[in-house]
């Protein structure tokens, strides 16, 4: 997710990440690898919307089969709906700096909270929430930044100190409402999110580039951390959101596109993105469609594998 140390910078850094498809950055040399076979077959990569923002947090709705993702423009952020091929309206306007979202058991929008460093909850309503609720808060932490639930309905989140790398942390909150400190040795924890099983937790870290996992004890809290994923590849965008699929592999973005890996982090290939891309989720009404939230874009591509979250 990107820090808000980064907004007002974002408009002359986006030039950065204007790159080919599977290109280096640094010198233009294309880097060659295989498209996961979850892709469809002759699937091509589909712009859905495009408008001078940084777009965030994708989450489909299945009971109102629409995508739903944040838009940042420096400090005035925004969660918007999809409502067809270049096509968005604002849903949901001063969120402070609502980044990951996740769609919870409930069927409602989870939402880390960057500026007001809340965790909220919002029930998904035509023009608008429904309600919100407050998950969690605490005035002290450094900027919420992705969220993730597992099967018992515990709750993941990460908290990176962007500005200095000492304070950095991932949070479980657990069903009585406890909320702990769990992970505090990776300098910027970013995007989060759990096994089908809910037995592993898989953290991005943004300066170190890399994906590490963690076991998930019988009381929430997890066990050491050890690299998961850290491909070989000269692109060094830096590790975002990520999504999963039906059948437990991991879509990892971040250096280059999207990556995805089966669940013991054997690389299956690259989803190369032109922009940088920031977040990625499943949706579709049948589940098998990717979104991808990126620099100024918002894409689709069609899969042959479902999402985690469709039965």
């Amino acid at each position: 997710m990107i820090s808000k140390w980064m907004f007002l910078a974002m408009a002359s850094l986006c030039f950065c990440f204007q790159v080919g498809l599977g290109q280096d950055p640094a010198n233009s040399r294309p880097e060659t690898h295989p498209l996961p076979e979850t892709v469809a077959k002759n699937a091509k990569l589909q712009q859905e919307y495009a408008a001078k923002a940084f777009f965030e947090g994708p989450v489909w709705d299945p009971a109102g089969k629409k995508l739903y993702f944040t838009s940042f423009v420096g400090k005035d952020t925004k969660i918007l709906r999809l409502d067809g091929e270049g096509k968005a309206r604002v849903w949901l306007d001063k969120t402070k700096g609502i980044n990951g979202t996740y769609l919870s058991l409930k069927g409602r929008m989870l939402g880390a909270q960057a500026f007001g460093q809340h965790l909220m909850s919002y029930g998904f309503g035509e023009n608008g929430p429904t309600d919100t609720i407050i998950v969690a808060q605490n005035p002290k932490w450094n900027q919420p930044n992705d969220v993730c639930q597992t099967p018992n309905g515990n709750i993941y989140f990460t908290d990176p100190d962007f500005k200095n790398r000492k304070t950095s942390a991932v949070y479980f909150k657990a069903t009585n409402g406890a909320v702990k400190k769990i992970i505090t040795d990776m300098p910027l924890p970013n995007g989060v999110i759990a096994s089908n099983d809910g037995n592993t937790l898989y953290v991005g870290d943004s300066h170190e580039k890399l994906w590490r996992s963690f076991p998930i004890k019988a009381d929430g809290t997890v066990g050491t951390g050890k690299l998961f994923f850290d491909p070989k590849t000269k692109r060094q965008d830096s590790p975002d959101g990520m999504s999963i699929d039906a059948k437990g592999n991991l879509y990892l973005s971040g250096r280059g596109g999207v990556w995805v890996a089966t669940p013991d982090g054997k690389s299956l290939g690259l989803i190369p993105i032109p922009e940088f891309c920031s977040n990625v989720t499943f949706g579709g009404p049948d589940g098998k469609t990717l979104y991808f939230t990126c620099s100024n874009k918002v894409y689709s591509l069609r899969m042959n594998v479902k999402g985690a979250q469709f039965p």
